[in-house]
């Protein structure tokens, strides 16, 4: 079992608060200090590898997920989830939901 601890971007998490702060502010937000932000947001997620300390950053704040699948949406969709996993579970799904028919 690997006990070491997670490496986490800490740049990244920085911005990721500064982004969370932004998104729920009840006062409204100079829209050039928001797009700065989600441009070094950005930028930090094209720099960051995909491991489990980006899976922490994007699991722990919901508006860098959110930016997270829409940069990598050609890719995978609207999805975090690697597409073979789900690919299977949906063929699964579809053919115990076949099998039942035939059983029925």
């Amino acid at each position: 079992m690997n006990t070491s601890p997670v490496s986490v971007n800490t740049t990244l998490v920085m911005l990721a608060r500064v982004l969370e702060r932004l998104e729920r502010s009840t006062q409204p937000v100079d829209p050039e200090q928001f797009r700065s932000v989600v441009a070094r947001v950005s930028a930090e997620l094209a720099s960051t590898p995909h491991d489990a300390g980006l899976d922490a950053v994007l699991d722990t704040f919901p508006s860098v997920a959110e930016l997270y699948e829409n940069l990598n949406y050609t890719h995978a969709g609207l999805c975090r989830s690697a597409l073979d996993p789900a690919l299977a579970a949906e063929l699964a799904a579809r053919a115990a939901i076949e099998a039942a028919r035939r059983a029925a």
